[in-house]
């Protein structure tokens, strides 16, 4: 594939844009996964190649709030267990079935978390001082860890949005150390993906690391970004992303 000055430039803008968006909310793949198609690459060959990013910001992310001491070790084996499980049955559809399947569940998933932000924002971002509950105190948690693990191994766009809905919805955590412990889960379901795809040749490695480049730099900023901002500037920025990815979902293709 032609890899221009033009598309070097496009990938590590996009990607840098979407490591920061992912790290502090979601939907960042909204605008990676446009600018690998642009490119030429077939949706399912661009959804495959768009999880390098991801997996690398990952890591990046989970390094800096680990350094920081907000990922709560003793939660992340019980929130991988659906998680995972999720990503398994998601990722083997992604490789035989179109990403559209899932649009409809995307945008109500996103135009839901709006409307709760707005109506009762505490839902989404708990007060301060609350302890966040066991994942085997919330079954409605396991249920919501599970639907997020589908649908990030099914096409990673907006599942940033499901998982915290999961981790500050239902075991209410505060949003820095919910996005700490959604990295962890995107990184596991990631992973599982990209092992699928890479079984069914469907990356592009090139575009893919390129892509990763950015992604991390905006991941390792945005990290920092977290740790420092008040809880307020997160939730607005979180408000944000989401109307900008319910936006999208509704505009797209």
């Amino acid at each position: 594939m032609d890899m221009s000055f033009t598309y070097i430039a496009l990938l590590l803008g996009t990607g840098f844009i979407a490591g920061i968006i992912n790290t502090l909310a979601g939907g960042g793949s909204n605008l990676t996964l446009p600018a690998l198609m642009v490119m030429g690459m077939p949706a399912d060959i661009a959804n495959a190649t768009n999880r390098v990013g991801v997996l690398l910001q990952s890591i990046t992310g989970i390094i800096g709030f680990r350094k920081a001491k907000k990922i709560d070790t003793s939660d992340i084996v019980p929130v991988l267990i659906p998680t995972l499980i999720g990503g398994v049955v998601g990722s083997i559809i992604a490789s035989f079935a179109p990403s559209e399947l899932l649009k409809p569940l995307l945008l109500s998933a996103m135009i839901g978390m709006t409307i709760i932000m707005l109506i009762k924002p505490s839902i989404i971002s708990p007060p301060p001082g609350t302890i966040p509950h066991k994942i085997n105190e919330k079954p409605s948690a396991w249920v919501a860890l599970f639907i997020a693990g589908v649908y990030g191994g099914f096409v990673q766009a907006g599942v940033g949005f499901i998982l915290i809905g999961a981790l500050a919805g239902t075991l209410r955590y505060d949003l820095v150390r919910t996005n700490a412990l959604k990295m962890v889960c995107t990184l596991a379901f990631t992973t599982l993906a990209i092992s699928v795809f890479i079984w069914n040749d469907q990356i592009l490695w090139v575009p893919g690391l390129t892509l990763s480049v950015g992604t991390v730099l905006g991941s390792h900023l945005a990290v920092k970004f977290a740790l420092k901002a008040d809880p307020k500037t997160l939730k607005w920025f979180l408000f944000v992303m989401t109307l900008c990815g319910s936006a999208a979902a509704l505009l797209s293709d």
